[in-house]
Formats: C-alpha cells, sequence, structure tokens
C-alpha cells in the first residue's frame, strides 16, 4: 500500500489511446487483473493506464491471465467501454498460464509481458510459486516487467529465479519507482558531480491505516508485514544511495499490537476476528545498519496516521552536503544544503510520474529505443531488487528477535 500521486489521472486520461491502424502495434499480455495492474481508489498504482498512455494507439493487450476469471472479465468490460478500447478489443482472458500459451501460435506476438500477481505466488522455484521461471519456460526471450516485493518466500529461491533471468538473458524490470523520481535522479547527480561519498542515509515512512481495508495487508503470513511490503521502497532508496548493506550489523525494534503504544483507534475492521495474533503487524519498526562502504543507514516505518495522506521523506548526507527528499508519493520536492550555504535550494517536480517513467523506459528497453523516444534505461533488475528483498527481510528478522513478548499473547 502507498499513498497517491496527486495529478496523475488527469495527465492519464488526457492521453489515452485513440482508433489508428496496426502499423507497429505493441503486444502485451497481463499476468494478474488487480489493483497494480488496473488500479484502485487506494493509491497511484496502475500499469495499464501508463501503458495507455506510452503506446497510445500501438497498445494491444493481447490477454489477461488470472484465475479469477470473473474479476478479468470486470476489468476487461471497463476498459472495452473506455476511450482505451482499441487496446483491449480483441484481449482473451485465461486463467493459467498454460491456457495462454497453447493460444499464442508466434512468440512474436508477444512482446513483453507485466506480472502484477500477488508475491506469493512468484519468486520461487517451487510449483506454483514458479511465475516467472514458468514464464520463462513457456515465452522464452520475452521481457518481463515484475512488481515489488519480488517474493514472499525464502530469499535463497528468489536468488535462483534470478540466475535463470541472467543466465536466458532475459530482459527484466522490478517495480521499484521511486528510482525514477526525477527528484531522485537530481540527487543522483549532485553526488557524482561533487564527487560525494555518502555518510549517511535517513528514510521515514508514516502510513495512514484506516482507509487499509484489506485484511491481507494486515496479516504477516500474507503481505510479509509493512516493512517487507510496504517499506520496501525507502529499503531499496537506501542501498540505491548507500550501497550494499552488511546484514550483520543490522539492528531493529518495533512497537508491537499488545503494548499500549501499539494500540490503533480507528481499526477498518475488528483484527481479533480475521488475523492470528501470531500474524499481527507491527504498528512501529526502527532500524539502523552499517554499509559495506562504512556509511550507516537508518529507517522508521510507522503505521499511525488517519485519513489518505502519508508522511515520508528520505534524507542523504555527505560532507558539506544535505539532501533532502520530501512527500515523494504526492508533490517530490528535494531541499539541498551545500557548502558555504546555510539556506536550503529547494527544487520542485510538476507532475512527475514515477510509475509512467518506469513502464516508458521498460519499453524503451524492449524496442530498442529504436521506435521509442526517451529514456530506456531500467533501474531495478530482478538481482538487485533481491539484494533489497533480502534487506527487508533482515530488518524483519531483526524487529522480531528483539521483542519481548509477554506470556499468553501469542
Amino acid at each position: 500500500m502507498s499513498p497517491s500521486i496527486s495529478g496523475s489521472e488527469a495527465i492519464l486520461n488526457s492521453t489515452t489511446p485513440v482508433e489508428g491502424d496496426d502499423v507497429g502495434v505493441f503486444n502485451i499480455a497481463f499476468v494478474g487483473a488487480g489493483n497494480v495492474i488496473f488500479g484502485s481508489n487506494e493509491g497511484p498504482w496502475n500499469h495499464s493506464l501508463r501503458l495507455e498512455r506510452k503506446l497510445k494507439h500501438r497498445l494491444r493487450i493481447v490477454a489477461i491471465v488470472d484465475p479469477d476469471l470473473n474479476r478479468a472479465s470486470g476489468v476487461l468490460a471497463q476498459k472495452r467501454s473506455s476511450r482505451a478500447e482499441v487496446a483491449y478489443r480483441d484481449t482473451k482472458l485465461f486463467a493459467t498460464l498454460e491456457e495462454l500459451a497453447s493460444q499464442i501460435i508466434s512468440q512474436k506476438r508477444l512482446q513483453a509481458i507485466f506480472v502484477g500477481c500477488p508475491p506469493r505466488f512468484r519468486g520461487s522455484d517451487l510449483p506454483g510459486l514458479d511465475t516467472e521461471l514458468n514464464l520463462m519456460r513457456l515465452f522464452p526471450g520475452t521481457p518481463l516487467f515484475v512488481e515489488k516485493p519480488v517474493a514472499t518466500g525464502p530469499v535463497e529461491r528468489s536468488l535462483i529465479v534470478a540466475k535463470t533471468i541472467k543466465d536466458t538473458n532475459t530482459l527484466c524490470s522490478v517495480g521499484y519507482m521511486l528510482r525514477y523520481l526525477q527528484a531522485v535522479q537530481k540527487m543522483k547527480e549532485i553526488i557524482k558531480e561533487n564527487h560525494l561519498r555518502v555518510m549517511a542515509t535517513t528514510a521515514r515512512y508514516v502510513a495512514a491505516y484506516d482507509r487499509i481495508t484489506q485484511t491481507h495487508w494486515w496479516n504477516k503470513a500474507n503481505s510479509c508485514g509493512p516493512i517487507v511490503e510496504q517499506a520496501t521502497h525507502f529499503c531499496d532508496l537506501s542501498r540505491y544511495f548507500g550501497g550494499e548493506v552488511d546484514h550483520t550489523t543490522v539492528q531493529a525494534a518495533s512497537v508491537e499490537f499488545y503494548e499500549d503504544a501499539g494500540q490503533l483507534g480507528a481499526m477498518p475492521f475488528d483484527e481479533n476476528e480475521v488475523i492470528p495474533a501470531t500474524e499481527r503487524i507491527p504498528r512501529a519498526t526502527t532500524a539502523f545498519w552499517k554499509y559495506e562502504t562504512g556509511a550507516i543507514g537508518a529507517l522508521t516505518h510507522v503505521v499511525a496516521l488517519h485519513g489518505g495522506e502519508y508522511a515520508c521523506d528520505f534524507e542523504v548526507y555527505a560532507d558539506g552536503f544535505l539532501l533532502k527528499l520530501v512527500d515523494p508519493y504526492n508533490s517530490p520536492e528535494l531541499r539541498v544544503r551545500r557548502p558555504g550555504v546555510e539556506k536550503e535550494t529547494v527544487y520542485t517536480f510538476v507532475d512527475d510520474d514515477p510509475f509512467y517513467s518506469e513502464a516508458s523506459n521498460f519499453i524503451n528497453a524492449v524496442a530498442g529505443d529504436k521506435r521509442m523516444s526517451g529514456d530506456a534505461r531500467i533501474l531495478s533488475s530482478y538481482e538487485d531488487a533481491c539484494k533489497t528483498y533480502g534487506f527487508t527481510w533482515a530488518i524483519r528478522e531483526a524487529s522480531e528477535n528483539s521483542r519481548k513478548i509477554p506470556s499468553g499473547v501469542m
């Protein structure tokens, strides 16, 4: 779950596909018919809208694969009644990947696959959890866009998938969209231009919880908890700037549901009825660690706010410099303090949609950047995303190991 990015809907709706010829059509399949692909009122994720904006009349959604065919049929009907109708006119629905493969006569018909099924069904080599491996087997060479986190199972299993992606030379991008923010790239530019060495990073993510009605998000057995599922974006930013983390240095503490400080008064449902005590998420987590460079990092994640707005910021410290990213989900702003100037320079970025940028870069990379204009860099590979995934688990395990659980609570 993430807060919304203001203005995205207006921007996207102004550039939806129109009727056109089929010269240069771009064929895509969706794996999953849920919110990350088709959107929801809980946040800005919606890959279908970004692809409609990017490819316009060239877009063709060849297939939607989801075992819940009723849900898939519902979202398809909505698309066919929208201005993007031409992209979905011939879309087929399938319950399994095998059914899809049996209907695709020529591998050239499918130019990319967007994987948005829940992470508990992917990121592994175990049967039933091996979506990526099955896709590479059934559609060898087809580029993959995979949502974060890469899995919910053991990190070691995800690394097997990463190795297969690398060994088969499969083009793959993972949805850590904050890397694509203009503000984040400006931070990278400042660090490079001034030959800075990062000294420390600090990340803060405070979620508004009273509208998070999906019970699986509150259940660690399904979502793995907010550090792995939600704060993963800021853990990824931490690695993006600080480098690799020395996992032996990770320490963390948490506020749990059974503590006075962990009582939430605006829960959207009765947690006692649907979430086992052993699987309830922490209300707050603070962690700190050392990077392999010797720099240090810290993260605070809190489930505390009400309403629709979250409070998020990320800071990078170097000799003479403070780079502060503020409100990256709604109205990204970069505040920079430089040597000799105590007043911060403020950079603002209007209508910067990182979800669009990551999709656009991926499509450009798939096309070889021949027919497309713009950036073709993939900023988050599957292998790199596995490192972020492992880091989030290191924080979760450190916080759980530090708990003092009263007798009879679990």
